[in-house]
């Protein structure tokens, strides 16, 4: 009998402190915060992914992103993003024909979106009960700095506000980011993510490049040199204008050249209504914001074992 009462009384504490060590994570957690980086890839009159093969040739980038569940398979994240996007033309594939303009360009800029993202398995739930593996789609829309530079004797010199094209265009765009995503729970309050996304946008700038050919406007950029780079701003025509072939050997524009020639010099895609875009993949962790993430913490742990200790 002693030893059926122990046996009972030993079962059902050991099924209290399960049920305890369970319920402890009974409880949702919408707010989480997320940081991630990874390579950035643009694509424009400098890069041609789809039609060409031009190989990968990635800049980086890093953002933090705050989420917030809203329905059982929907949640929404505001972002800030920095990245970095390049392009050039020594590297181009030779059926492009590129390569003789010469032409290049980098951008640094800053992004802050507002998405939504659509989970193929429930989000509201039990910390506990996050399912390992979570695949997602997303959409959203946010704005980007655009200061695209290109080099010019060792210097990069900021492009926009020299208007090559003659053709003005915001310091601030429109983007669309669309995408796929992968989560995997790493533990309670933390998962790790995968993510592909692409940024639509409204401009054709992001390179500074856009029109097919200089004819329109090259003799407002021969007049801003003048004859050797006496004019009010020689830069324009020495940045606008990168082919070996239009230049002299001391490294000047040749402006006869240009001239005789009636601006027929190629520097965009000649491609109709097609704006520029950037396309990332990034690996990060995305940290939820639970009632005892400070208990789980590893360093709160030991903090605690060092206040019982005298050696």
């Amino acid at each position: 009998m002693k030893r059926l009462i122990f046996t009972l009384f030993f079962t059902i504490t050991i099924t209290l402190v399960s049920a305890q060590s369970f319920y402890r994570y009974r409880f949702e957690a919408p707010w989480s915060v997320s940081a991630s980086l990874g390579p950035t890839q643009y694509f424009g009159e400098l890069y041609s992914l789809w039609k060409y093969d031009e190989g990968i040739q990635p800049d980086w980038n890093a953002n933090i992103a705050i989420r917030r569940v809203l329905g059982t398979y929907l949640k929404a994240r505001i972002e800030g993003t920095y990245y970095q996007i390049s392009g050039q033309d020594p590297p181009a594939d030779p059926r492009s024909f590129r390569e003789p303009r010469n032409l290049h360009f980098r951008a640094r800029n800053w992004e802050a979106t507002a998405i939504g993202e659509f989970y193929l398995k429930p989000v509201r739930q039990f910390n506990i009960t996050r399912h390992f593996i979570n695949f997602y789609g997303f959409a959203g829309v946010g704005v980007s700095t655009n200061d695209p530079k290109a080099q010019l004797r060792g210097e990069w010199i900021a492009l926009r506000p020299l208007q090559l094209e003659n053709n003005p265009y915001d310091k601030y765009i429109i983007v669309f980011p669309t995408g796929v995503g992968m989560k995997y729970k790493a533990n309670v309050w933390m998962d790790l993510i995968l993510e592909l996304n692409y940024r639509w946008t409204l401009t054709d700038y992001l390179d500074d490049i856009s029109a097919f050919n200089v004819s329109e406007f090259y003799l407002d950029l021969v007049s801003d040199y003048g004859t050797n780079g006496e004019g009010p701003n020689p830069d324009r025509l020495r940045l606008a204008i990168r082919n070996p072939a239009f230049y002299r050997e001391n490294g000047e524009p040749d402006v006869q050249k240009i001239l005789n020639n009636r601006g027929r010099i190629r520097r965009g895609s000649g491609l109709d209504n097609r704006f520029d875009g950037y396309l990332t993949f990034n690996i990060g962790v995305e940290l939820y914001l639970s009632q005892d993430i400070w208990d789980n913490w590893i360093f709160r742990n030991r903090l605690k074992e060092k206040r019982y200790r005298f050696w």
